[in-house]
């Protein structure tokens, strides 16, 4: 049976202005400047640049209709000109003035050029004699291995690939000969199919005597004891003493894992981080300020507002008018709530910001990891009255240059643990100090985790083992056994 029923519902919702300023808080600084160069394409009625001049008419409110369709219902009389004529409703703010040092400067990055990678293979392999098939299978071998320098793909997969896209039929046994010319190629050990076979291609170019065959020898035969550094077992199995194992592996340790690297990184753009906060020490005092030097200065187009002066000083408005007010005045619109989400965002990153470095005053004073305070995304929305939200949009994706360095803002969080004392400490603070105990270790004989809970338990930093391994696995440390060398 069908009935009726009425029921209420509270509902909180996010207005699209709102939900664009949160996305424009988030944007870093490379990134803010390519949504102001976007704004500035797409909104006609946004400029960029000094406003020459801006008459002041009497403010009054305009009453926006739309019919059920969504479609917008304009009555002459219901706009009123004034409004987007106003200076004072549409004010002009300049978004890089007194935000930037005037010791800043407006640097260019200069851009790499040269060979490719790929393409220096292909001039090397001009030197060999090869039929046009041949060709064909080698320039698409070349065209297989990545920027490390290796060929990822089995024979057979290349196989199938040569068949369907190239019509090249060929055999695996004739593909693994036209493969080791190509590993002959610079720089050594490219075109090999893994690990092992980019060592071995290296050390078998080099010029032979014992440290080297045995070097071959133990990679041929003993990988896996060697990738886990089980070097007892790499003793017995080959019989030798610990000082030839030592030069063995000194030998393997000049190699280079990823021989493609060594050329491509020289022609790869090094991506350069623009800190959107910088702070400065003057007087013992800290001085903080916002990164915007490369913002436009925003303002209303005059031109628009000559627009809407000639049609408020029209008699006789006809609907192509009306339709044309109509356009000018969304325009208008958009670009006074886009001038004024600027100087929000701006207000915002530097409130946020500065309850950051007040908080850790004293390592900006200092430098010191070891006096960051614990610090969590709450403790900072509660100092400047916001969401956590908002601080996590701010910290996350900006960068503070300071005296030592340039930081990512999300590196000066974290949470706090107990020590003996009973005091609140940083865990970033305890991974420091774990870190500098791993670099003083013997790594003949590398620190356990629980022998390293025991050291920090003795400083004072009560830890499990358990706790030790995570704060290990986070700083990219690996387990003692891997960190063993022959000294």
């Amino acid at each position: 049976m069908l009935k009726q029923s009425l029921q209420y519902k509270l509902l909180q919702k996010l207005s699209p202005q709102q939900i664009q300023l949160m996305k424009l808080i988030q944007l870093p600084t490379q990134a803010f400047e390519q949504k102001l160069k976007q704004e500035l394409e797409e909104n006609p009625a946004l400029e960029s640049g000094k406003e020459t001049s801006v008459d002041e008419f009497e403010n009054a409110q305009l009453n926006d209709e739309f019919d059920d369709s969504g479609n917008e219902n304009i009555n002459t009389e219901d706009i009123n000109i004034d409004e987007y004529l106003s200076d004072d409703e549409i004010p002009s703010y300049k978004t890089q003035s007194n935000n930037y040092s005037s010791d800043d400067e407006d640097k260019n990055i200069p851009y790499a050029s040269g060979t490719s990678f790929t393409q220096h293979l292909k001039t090397q392999m001009n030197t060999y004699r090869l039929t046009e098939g041949e060709e064909a299978i080698v320039e698409f071998l070349i065209g297989s291995i990545d920027e490390s320098g290796y060929i990822r793909r089995s024979l057979l997969d290349i196989l199938d690939d040569l068949a369907f896209t190239q019509n090249i039929f060929t055999t695996e046994e004739e593909l693994e000969r036209l493969l080791q010319k190509v590993q002959q190629l610079d720089p050594a050990g490219v075109g090999a199919r893994d690990l092992k076979e980019c060592l071995l291609i290296q050390l078998k170019r080099k010029d032979e005597k014992p440290s080297i065959n045995l070097a071959i020898n133990i990679l041929e035969n003993s990988f896996d004891s060697f990738v886990k550094k089980h070097y007892s077992k790499l003793l017995q199995k080959h019989h030798i003493k610990e000082s030839e194992l030592k030069e063995a592996i000194h030998q393997i340790e000049k190699l280079n894992p990823k021989p493609g690297g060594s050329y491509v990184g020289n022609n790869k753009i090094a991506e350069q981080i623009v800190p959107d906060f910088t702070i400065r020490i003057i007087e013992s005092e800290l001085e903080l300020t916002l990164n915007s030097r490369n913002a436009p200065e925003l303002h209303v187009s005059q031109e628009y507002n000559n627009l809407m002066r000639g049609y408020k000083d029209s008699k006789d408005k006809s609907k192509s008018q009306k339709d044309a007010v109509t356009f000018i005045k969304q325009k208008l619109d958009a670009a006074k709530w886009f001038i004024d989400a600027i100087k929000q965002r701006q207000q915002t990153l530097l409130l946020t910001m500065d309850a950051i470095m007040q908080h850790q005053k004293d390592y900006f004073l200092s430098g010191d990891e070891r006096k960051l305070k614990p610090m969590i995304l709450k403790d900072v929305a509660d100092v400047i009255n916001m969401d956590v939200s908002t601080v996590s949009r701010v910290a996350n994706s900006k960068y503070v240059s300071t005296p030592y360095g340039t930081k990512l803002i999300k590196e000066f969080f974290s949470e706090s643990m107990k020590n003996e004392q009973g005091e609140d400490v940083s865990t970033k603070e305890i991974k420091t100090i774990l870190e500098n105990v791993i670099k003083e270790e013997d790594k003949k004989k590398p620190l356990t985790d629980d022998k390293l809970a025991a050291i920090l338990k003795e400083k004072g930093y009560p830890i499990a083992r358990r706790t030790i391994a995570k704060y290990r696995e986070q700083l990219d440390i690996p387990v003692a056994r891997l960190r063993k060398k022959m000294i």
